[in-house]
């Protein structure tokens, strides 16, 4: 099919290189042309594991284009993707659509003939109906342009996967002709067993602020309990591996530590919360704030509790952070809960170190006054306290005894609770995260004193005596 991604930041560049890998002509829209070169030369403009391999053969096949006209792309598509993006809205809580509305105001207008848009961003309920009536209002007369949606469920880190191979797609359609051409679109994906939900668009639109609500509700969750076991001396990484046996809970993000981040979960849930408010059901989702209010504060709880470690004071001290990006196998420092504790120990005194595999120039480029150094060991020379704050695998492969001769002190905060432990203790670091005991407590069994463990006679007459006196006389137990 003949297709085009309006869009090639995050979201649209793979979905473009992937629709062009599984066969489709796509032509891929931004009105960035340095963006647009970039790509069309298969340089991609972010790092992301694998979609530049898959970028370069969709190049090299011929089904893979780019430009910066809306006119061409009205030309050439059957279906047209929109994937900009929708922002927090400067000042409010909602999401900024600005960069949709002016997507459809420049599309529609080209259109001609039958064809389908498709919004694939993430947008408050009630979007697409809304811009049905804008297309409808701007498309040439005669022109039947029909409005679907089909929310994106990419994890940053795995994007390809999640496009090539997605665990479900979700489409919002008002007429069974706009179904049947995203099962064309999908086709690849349908004959391998993926499941296909087709809906309203409202609930499609619905279905992923949900989800990510739902997820950030996990996560702060497991993070609340972190707060009541560092208060109580539980530990929550036990506590969470015990839950998670437990079927109806799992335990995948059920992992404390700094919290989430990123582009696009914090402000998703704060524009459903706002969304919700709007339609007058906000009391719905008014948990929605306090999730977002446990997640902040885990930044300054790993601020707090590195000032600590540290003696009280951060003026003066040097710190290495382990990690820059939101989250790892990204370099995206959008939100990034590890920036955000970098820069707030610097704003006390500290000097902060900055380590990333992939995120540095970004950080470097965001907060200037960081100093962001290539190489681990050269970070962590002389530093006083590291903190590892994203879950990059470099960092559990670090060997913790080398890592011990060049800093001045050995202190590691672990704010994701990801490193081993007991291996870096016993290379003489002293190690701290949030939710857990200095040195995780061990049980202490407590035995029966003698003079009772006497009076038992054997396992079964205990037996008989513990069952008589469980059943009262004439009752049943």
């Amino acid at each position: 099919m003949r297709l085009t991604v309006i869009g090639t930041g995050y979201l649209g560049a793979v979905h473009a290189a992937c629709m062009a890998d599984i066969g489709h002509d796509v032509l891929g829209v931004d009105v960035d042309a340095d963006k647009i070169t970039a790509l069309a030369e298969g340089r991609p403009p972010f790092y992301e594991p694998g979609f530049a391999d898959v970028l370069r053969r969709a190049l090299a096949s011929g089904r893979l284009r780019f430009t910066t006209s809306l006119r061409q792309a009205a030309e050439h598509g059957e279906v047209h993707f929109v994937c900009v993006g929708t922002p927090q809205r400067a000042g409010s809580q909602a999401a900024d659509l600005t960069y949709v509305d002016a997507v459809v105001d420049g599309l529609a207008p080209h259109l001609s003939g039958t064809c389908l848009v498709v919004g694939k961003s993430t947008v408050p309920v009630g979007t697409t109906e809304r811009l049905a009536a804008r297309v409808a209002a701007l498309a040439p007369t005669g022109v039947r342009a029909e409005l679907a949606w089909n929310p994106e469920f990419l994890r940053e880190g795995f994007a390809v996967e999640d496009t090539l191979r997605p665990d479900r797609l979700v489409v919002g359609v008002t007429s069974k002709e706009a179904d049947e051409t995203l099962r064309r679109v999908y086709a690849t994906m349908l004959d391998a067993g993926v499941p296909y939900i087709s809906t309203d668009p409202n609930t499609a639109e619905l279905v992923k602020v949900a989800a990510n609500s739902f997820l950030a509700t996990k996560i702060s969750f497991i993070n609340a309990m972190a707060e009541i076991c560092d208060a109580a001396g539980g530990d929550v990484v036990t506590l969470a591996d015990a839950l998670g046996h437990d079927t109806r809970i799992g335990r995948r993000f059920l992992n404390a530590g700094l919290g989430f981040g990123g582009g696009c979960l914090p402000k998703d849930i704060r524009a459903f919360a706002a969304r919700a408010r709007e339609l007058g059901v906000g009391t719905a989702v008014e948990f929605l704030d306090q999730i977002d209010e446990i997640n902040q504060r885990q930044r300054s709880r790993t601020v707090a509790l590195a000032r600590r470690m540290v003696g009280g004071d951060l003026t003066g001290r040097v710190v290495t952070v382990l990690g820059a990006t939101f989250k790892p196998n990204s370099d995206d420092v959008r939100d990034s809960p590890a920036l955000a504790v970098a820069t707030e120990l610097h704003r006390q005194g500290a000097e902060v170190r900055v380590h990333d595999p992939e995120g540095a120039a970004n950080a470097r480029r965001a907060h200037p006054q960081l100093t962001c150094g290539a190489d681990l060991l050269t970070a962590c020379r002389g530093a006083e306290i590291v903190l590892h704050l994203t879950e990059w695998s470099q960092y559990r492969e670090v060997d913790p005894v080398a890592l011990a001769r060049v800093v001045r002190e050995p202190v590691l905060v672990d704010g994701r609770n990801a490193l081993p432990h007991d291996a870096w203790r016993a290379a003489g670091w002293t190690v701290k995260a949030l939710g857990r005991p200095a040195r995780p407590a061990r049980p202490s069994y407590v035995r029966a004193p003698e003079p009772l463990r006497a009076t038992i006679a054997s396992p079964a007459a205990e037996a008989d005596r513990v069952g008589a006196m469980a059943v009262p006389p004439g009752g049943r137990a």
